[in-house]
């Protein structure tokens, strides 16, 4: 009587179900996901992750099974020994070509889960919705134009290779991170690791451009009765303010906070090499710190998160895009009580504000559509820039373009930082833009 074979035991045996349970799971994701019959940002993670562990997981056991069963067999007292294959036997023909075929086949489901998981994981809705804890406002604010359809490895993960393994080493990181729940709140801004914009912006854009003058009419309202208008028009000189970004100038600079809003030391060389450095007051050398070369993202600190940096300003903006009418007696003043107003949960706000406005305008003679706008358009603007559970709120996020919302541009040109031979660097109006 023949001995019964190695791969006859409950490890093996576990092991070859589950190698088949995890084939036919990742088979039918994938059909499934191919018909779009798939829409949850979370059925990658069984699809291309949970299936495909659980399948090597069980190509892993039955060796192991087949390796301790023999063991057991022999009690630890026989040799070990190469088994023998006598292709002259048809039998042994047969299970070699079985052997071949499925590890073709498996290697073929391995590399077709790897890639799926790698696609998967570079998606915008891995990123934004499968982290929803910590990513919940960044992704919010990736929705809302001009960057909605910029994906998130555009900008997030560097050309290349090295690129491609330091973002999956820091998503790991991450990762780490979000199951013990020991993430920054807020997620800080500016994040380490974003690849200089020579890798990303310019993919899109061309540096120094655009070369011609911008106008800007920028409105802002009072908190009257009449929310009274206020305009003011800027002459924007972009090839002025796109010099610090062009090709043939290098501007380097140290920061000394996270921040990087304290700038003690610039270094500037023009089109013709020359070379100047400036020094705030109090500075005399270079101080210690990285030593980054001025691009894009220092203006545009926040490209594709934009959030607001104050009640008023979203309100404004609102107002002046004719979302909300003016006509609505001090609908400005009230929108903002209610922005600003402190809330027990995240999902009171939008209830407050939906039975409040209304209250207040009862004793009003005015349109229901149009309270029924500011309701949308306040409940609106609260979602996209407050977060309580990551402590997001008006003012947390702020961009360095201009000087309106942080010390932008004044963190060079204040008339503070000079030159060995007395020149500065100009806090001058006119350099940027001409008020009309």
């Amino acid at each position: 009587m023949a001995a019964p074979s190695l791969v006859r035991n409950p490890l093996s045996i576990a092991g070859a179900w589950l190698t088949t349970l995890g084939a036919f799971a990742f088979l039918t994701y994938y059909a499934a996901a191919e018909f779009g019959l798939i829409e949850s940002p979370y059925g990658g993670l069984f699809g291309f992750v949970t299936a495909p562990a659980v399948f090597v997981v069980g190509l892993l056991l039955i060796p192991l099974g087949m390796w301790r069963e023999r063991r057991r067999r022999g009690g630890g007292r026989e040799p070990w020994s190469w088994p023998s294959f006598d292709l002259g036997r048809r039998q042994t023909r047969t299970v070699v070509a079985a052997v071949g075929v499925l590890t073709i086949v498996n290697l073929a489901i391995v590399a077709l889960a790897g890639l799926g998981a790698t696609h998967y994981m570079e998606t915008d809705e891995f990123c934004g919705q499968v982290c929803h804890a910590p990513m919940e406002p960044q992704y919010t604010a990736h929705l809302v134009p001009p960057h909605v359809e910029v994906g998130c490895v555009q900008c997030h993960v560097a050309p290349g290779a090295g690129g491609a393994i330091r973002a999956k080493v820091n998503g790991v990181r991450q990762l780490a991170l979000m199951v013990t729940g020991d993430y920054a709140r807020p997620v800080p801004s500016p994040p380490h690791g974003i690849p200089v914009a020579a890798d990303t912006c310019s993919t899109c854009h061309t540096p120094g451009f655009p070369d011609r003058d911008l106008t800007i009419v920028k409105r802002s309202y009072a908190s009257d009765e009449e929310n009274t208008e206020y305009v003011t028009t800027l002459e924007m000189l972009t090839s002025r303010i796109h010099w610090h970004a062009r090709p043939d100038v290098v501007v380097e600079y140290v920061a000394t906070d996270e921040a990087r809003d304290a700038i003690p030391w610039v270094r500037a060389t023009g089109p013709d090499g020359r070379t100047t450095e400036y020094t705030a007051e109090g500075t005399t050398s270079q101080p210690a710190g990285e030593v980054r070369r001025m691009d894009c993202l220092d203006c545009h600190s926040r490209p594709a998160h934009r959030f607001s940096d104050s009640a008023e300003s979203a309100v404004d903006r609102t107002l002046a895009a004719g979302r909300v009418s003016r006509d609505l007696p001090y609908v400005r003043r009230e929108m903002l009580s209610l922005l600003t107003a402190d809330y027990a949960t995240e999902a009171e706000a939008p209830a407050a504000i939906a039975r409040q406005l209304p209250e207040f305008y009862r004793s009003h003679e005015v349109p229901a559509a149009a309270v029924s706008e500011a309701v949308n358009a306040t409940q609106r603007l609260y979602e996209l820039n407050v977060f309580p559970q990551m402590n997001v709120t008006w003012g947390t996020y702020t961009s360095q373009l201009g000087h309106a919302e942080r010390a932008g541009c004044f963190r060079c040109h204040d008339d503070g930082h000079t030159a060995p031979d007395g020149r500065a660097v100009r806090m001058d109006c006119e350099l940027c833009h001409r008020i009309q």
